[in-house]
């Protein structure tokens, strides 16, 4: 009998990476996981932002990053104004470094979710490259007879669209929350 639940699981691992991937997106309100990308040069190495500092949102339209260590401030400040892609720019005191998120034009609004469909996309074809690696598996499973290989194709067709749904959905929900205003 044939066995979907590996599959599954792949195919629940590239949602969780899809979501993961839309809560980087940035919306115009203020979310720490907006810096998860970005990588800032301490001790002679690149780390990851939240684990040099800690990162709060002050409020709607504010970032705080406290670093751990305060002679790294210059160096996350360049970190993020380098990031062209989140458009910052970070301000410090010495002690704290505040991120204004300021407010998003239709046109930006229009182009983070263009650049979000790109992702959906990665997604689709991540869930579509595990179909194809099922079915292969499935035609080549010499102990299965036709009725059954016909029936875990479907299976595995009705998963592949059932996760696709889901990649929709989310991103529906994000494209709906970017362009709210």
């Amino acid at each position: 009998m044939f066995d979907s639940s590996e599959d599954r699981a792949k195919m629940e691992s590239t949602l969780e990476r899809f979501k993961n991937e839309m809560k980087k997106v940035r919306t115009g309100r203020a979310h720490p996981d907006m810096l998860s990308g970005v990588r800032v040069e301490v001790y002679g190495q690149m780390m990851p932002l939240n684990q040099v500092s800690n990162i709060t949102a002050a409020d709607a339209t504010l970032l705080v990053i406290t670093p751990f260590d305060p002679a790294n401030i210059a160096a996350i400040s360049g970190a993020i104004r380098a990031d062209q892609s989140l458009g910052l720019n970070p301000a410090d005191d010495g002690r704290v470094i505040r991120v204004p998120i300021p407010a998003l034009t239709e046109e930006r609004r229009k182009e983070i979710v263009k650049n979000a469909s790109a992702k959906v996309e990665e997604a689709k074809v991540a869930l579509r490259n595990t179909r194809e690696d099922a079915r292969k598996a499935i035609k080549n499973a010499a102990e299965m007879s036709e009725d059954i290989k016909k029936r875990a194709e479907k299976e595995i067709d009705e998963l592949t669209k059932e996760f696709s749904d889901k990649v929709e959905a989310e991103f529906k929900t994000k494209s709906e929350e970017i362009m709210k205003l």
